[in-house]
């Protein structure tokens, strides 16, 4: 539909071409070999009139300008020409000159302004067509991660996490993702969705990433780090290309599974002053199964299975959480009359659990993501004086993300749709993003529920207690009782692939109740405006810019994550900033840039975020330059951390805004016998302001020495960040050597954390009586909090990368990065940093883009050493590893086409990003890009 649409505008249009008075023609070469360069754009100076060369380096530009005027020459990699146009039907023939360095490429993030990655005063990280080209990971998205200093941790295919500098999770709010300058993270959980819902890779022009703290200049998202990503103009890239790639993911849990992956780009403009642009992207494939049956305990494997611990509660197995003391339950039946008096004493002491269901039963693994995007680009004035953008992005796809529990995130959809005004100097934009989870559910209440459906827990731990107390009276061992005990209580048991299995998980993940169902209800939407404005025009002592945001978040999951029971949760907060940059010295070679940020959210006092940074540039051509910066950053509570209200199964999750504490409170819980005399009520129900007033601290009580947990309402986490570093080109012989060095250390206050505690459903915490008793007779409930570490914390590291030409002309790339953090957890027993990074990294890329004509390949090789990975949903230490990616590619220019072979891990060992995770197979692919 879309296509057809563009192909009667551009009829309808096309005979704006005819008024043309002045024709260019010509070729664009390299400079140095000669050869014929395609893709080079060819456009009037200061307009949005253009064109580019095609696979023979040949271009034609047609313009209603009458000579003389000037038209520009360029192409990512090379350094612009200009050539002035004297009169019409004017031949011209232009050698393009190949930047020394990756250095020279210009970068807009570091500083909101223009400047080659040489002379950036922080650390920046560049992806352009041309690597996108040569990446030898299946999508550009992989290949962020052979970038140095990046991690990107697998959640499933289809979604990916980006990290700097430490402090990794899968819902990694402490790292911003921009997309045309739209903030592409989920409104409810506050973290990108990788690139399921992001960019087409045809549409891509540029990725930045900034590692470490940016609040500066981007806001309290900007913490660990920021990307952004940036797709080709439709003035200045015209034309529809198309991708086609397809292969297969293989894994031994899994088996051999194909994939696919169709991208169509299609972008005209119609005059100087209007042109439109359209993508379209669909993938297919199955997810990485998540097979890891090994027992836990306490959010750490234990030894033992099912046949062997009674107790089993394995890591990708669901339903098995739910467990209770028999002995309790005998004591129960006894005062109902059910067990004869006496009976509890012949009954051990011993928690046992529900039997579960493997996650593979409860997914169907199947990977998807389909993305459209609209742009339509208005310049009244026909140049880059202004112009008016109005953007549209859809994207609906399926993938598995893992947090507390397992979700499987079915036909999830996420729109944004932006207005903006840009020019030269400034820009003013606003979106809109909204969300519908669609058919996502938590698979371990689906399991809890499946197995609530066909027995409900008291009923099958009755029978199960019934069971071993009439087998211990036949004289069977305790083992054979346990046996008879579970076959007993599993009786009419739902099994897989039956229909009366498949008529429960149909009902319950339907139902968004998590008392008997699990689905995952969200239509949270989010409304954001900023605005910047340079005075380059106005002040030519120094360069100043102003600049500002507004974010208003409106909360709405009809309860079933967050307390809006009764509405939707609006919150709200903004921001605003300024900058100075400076230039000192002779051919300026010294560069101050200074900033200063202030935030205010609506729960929390304002922030003040400064950061000052020099850059000394030495050398002939100014290529050796040093830097210094010395930057706050803050990050304010997520709307999770202040209004989830969430039954996780483990624990109850509750956030801790001052309205949040009241409106929260569980499902009725069962009080054992003592209880009931207590409370007179055989059930009770614990609100959330007892889990932030009246708790024990989880980890006292696991040691013995129950006391009372001192838990905060959770405010802005704060960092300190120092950087060092240099930039560099270095002269080894003939060859010239790219250095990138850097150090930094970071300095933590306020860390926010999730805290366990337990709350006791009678008695006053430090009574030493009631509650003390409370927790002898499991009348307790655990809950997470959301508050701040008070323990001092710091993180520090360096990165090296080098980068050349060998034999000849073969690129060889190589960098390191060491990564390390302070903590001393006896100052804070009960909390967890989560660093979940790797001490060492070290990665390799060896390739030539033309070892032949028209035939290049590429080699990249990421080692890393084992860490230790902590997270609610379990901690563990993840191995280290060695993984390789190498593709082949060949370009048939009459057909306008490149083709592309390749696979990642081809080396075939499975490895696991994070514990609970399906482990990581290979991916091998085929792909055909037509005019891109």
């Amino acid at each position: 539909m879309i296509k057809k649409i563009l192909f009667i505008a551009f009829i309808a249009f096309g005979s704006l071409s005819m008024v043309a008075q002045t024709t260019i023609s010509g070729t664009v070469k390299d400079a140095k070999s000669g050869e014929f360069l395609p893709g080079a754009n060819v456009k009037v100076s200061r307009k949005s009139v253009g064109t580019s060369t095609d696979f023979d380096g040949r271009f034609e530009l047609k313009t209603t300008d009458n000579p003389p005027f000037t038209i520009e020459i360029s192409m990512i990699g090379y350094k612009t020409e200009e050539v002035q146009i004297t009169k019409k039907n004017q031949k011209v023939e232009v050698s393009l000159s190949e930047n020394e360095t990756s250095l020279d490429e210009i970068v807009v993030s570091a500083s909101r302004t223009p400047e080659r990655i040489m002379e950036s005063p922080v650390t920046v990280e560049r992806m352009d067509i041309r690597e996108i080209k040569n990446t030898s990971s299946p999508s550009f998205y992989d290949g962020l991660e052979n970038l140095k200093g990046v991690d990107v941790n697998t959640n499933s295919l289809t979604f990916k996490s980006v990290n700097t500098r430490g402090f990794a999770t899968f819902a990694n709010t402490r790292f911003m993702q921009l997309v045309d300058g739209m903030d592409n993270s989920s409104p409810a959980l506050n973290f990108a969705l990788g690139n399921l819902l992001g960019m087409s890779e045809l549409d891509v022009e540029t990725v930045e990433l900034l590692p470490g703290a940016s609040s500066a200049l981007y806001g309290a998202n900007a913490f660990n780090g920021i990307m952004f990503m940036t797709s080709k103009s439709p003035f200045k890239d015209q034309g529809i290309s198309v991708s086609l790639k397809t292969g297969i993911t293989s894994q031994d849990a899994a088996g051999d599974n194909a994939y696919n992956d169709f991208n169509i780009r299609m972008a005209y403009a119609f005059s100087d002053k209007f042109a439109a642009k359209a993508t379209l992207s669909y993938l297919d494939g199955t997810e990485w199964f998540a097979t890891d049956y090994r027992n836990t305990r306490n959010g750490t494997y234990t030894s033992g299975d099912r046949n062997s611990d009674r107790n089993y509660n394995g890591l990708n197995v669901y339903g098995d959480e739910v467990s209770t003391n028999i002995r309790g339950v005998a004591q129960s039946l006894e005062r109902l009359g059910i067990l004869p008096n006496g009976a509890a004493a012949l009954v051990p002491s011993e928690n046992i659990s529900r039997t579960g269901y493997d996650e593979r039963d409860l997914m169907t693994y199947e990977a998807k993501s389909v993305k459209f995007s609209g742009l339509l680009n208005y310049r009244p004035f026909g140049d880059d004086r202004l112009e008016i953008i109005w953007n549209s992005k859809y994207g609906v796809g399926n993938t598995i993300y893992q947090g507390t529990n397992r979700y499987n995130i079915k036909d999830f959809f996420m729109e944004q749709h932006k207005l903006e005004f840009r020019g030269k100097n400034f820009f003013v934009r606003g979106y809109m993003t909204n969300e519908d989870a669609g058919n996502s559910y938590d698979t371990r209440f689906a399991a809890i529920n499946i197995n609530r459906a066909w027995k409900d827990d008291n009923t099958w731990f009755g029978q199960y207690v019934g069971a071993y107390f009439q087998g211990t009276l036949g004289g069977l061992t305790s083992d054979q009782a346990h046996a008879i005990a579970r076959q007993t209580a599993e009786t009419g048991r739902f099994l897989p692939g039956t229909t009366e299995f498949q008529e429960a998980f149909d009902r319950i993940t339907s139902d968004p109740d998590l008392v008997t169902g699990s689905k995952f209800q969200d239509n949270t939407k989010l409304y954001h405006v900023d605005a910047n404005y340079n005075f380059q025009d106005v002040i030519d002592w120094a360069e100043f810019q102003i600049g500002g945001s507004y974010r208003l978040y409106s909360l709405n999951s009809n309860g079933s994550i967050f307390t809006d029971y009764d509405g939707p949760i609006d919150y709200d907060e903004y921001g605003v900033y300024t900058q100075m940059q400076k230039k000192f010295l002779e051919e300026d070679r010294l560069k101050l840039t200074a900033s200063l940020r202030y935030d205010k959210a609506q729960n929390f006092q304002g922030n003040y975020s400064p950061r000052v940074s020099l850059a000394y540039a030495a050398g002939e051509g100014k290529n050796q330059n040093f830097r210094a910066s010395f930057q706050t950053g803050f990050r304010n509570p997520t709307t999770q951390d202040q209004y989830i209200g969430l039954n996780a199964g483990a624990a109850y999750l509750v956030g801790s805004a001052p309205d949040n504490l009241d409106r929260y409170f569980t499902q009725p819980l069962i009080v054992s016998g003592f209880g009931q005399g207590i409370l007179g009520t055989p059930t009770t129900r614990v609100s959330g302001r007892a889990a932030y007033e009246n708790a024990f601290s989880a980890e006292s009580v696991t040691n013995g020495a129950p006391t009372k947990a001192d838990v905060a309402l959770v405010k802005p986490e704060k960092v300190t960040a120092y950087e060092l570093g240099y930039r560099g080109l270095v002269k080894a012989g003939e060859k010239n050597i790219t250095i990138d060095l850097s150090g930094y250390y970071n300095s933590y206050q306020d860390f926010i954390a999730g805290k366990n505690v337990i709350v006791p459903f009678y008695g006053t915490v430090g009574d030493n009586s009631l509650s003390l008793a409370a927790l002898q007779n499991s009348d307790i409930a655990v809950f997470q909090t959301y508050t701040n570490s008070a323990a001092d914390i710091s993180s520090y590291g360096a990165s090296i990368g080098l980068n050349t030409k060998i034999f000849n002309n073969f690129d060889f790339g190589l960098n390191y990065t060491y990564a390390k953090f302070d903590f001393d957890q006896a100052s804070d027993p009960d909390f967890e940093a989560g660093f979940n990074t790797p001490e060492h990294k070290v990665k390799v890329q060896f390739g030539n883009t033309e070892l032949f004509k028209n035939f290049g390949f590429n080699v990249n090789l990421r080692w890393q050493n084992a860490f230790v990975w902590e997270s609610t949903f379990l901690d563990a230490t993840v191995d280290g590893r060695t993984v390789i990616d190498a593709q082949i590619n060949y370009s048939v220019p009459k057909l306008k086409s490149v083709f592309k072979i390749g696979g990642a891990n081809i080396g075939g060992q499975e490895y696991f990003s994070a514990p609970g995770v399906g482990a990581i197979g290979s991916q091998y692919y085929i792909s055909w890009t037509i005019n891109n």
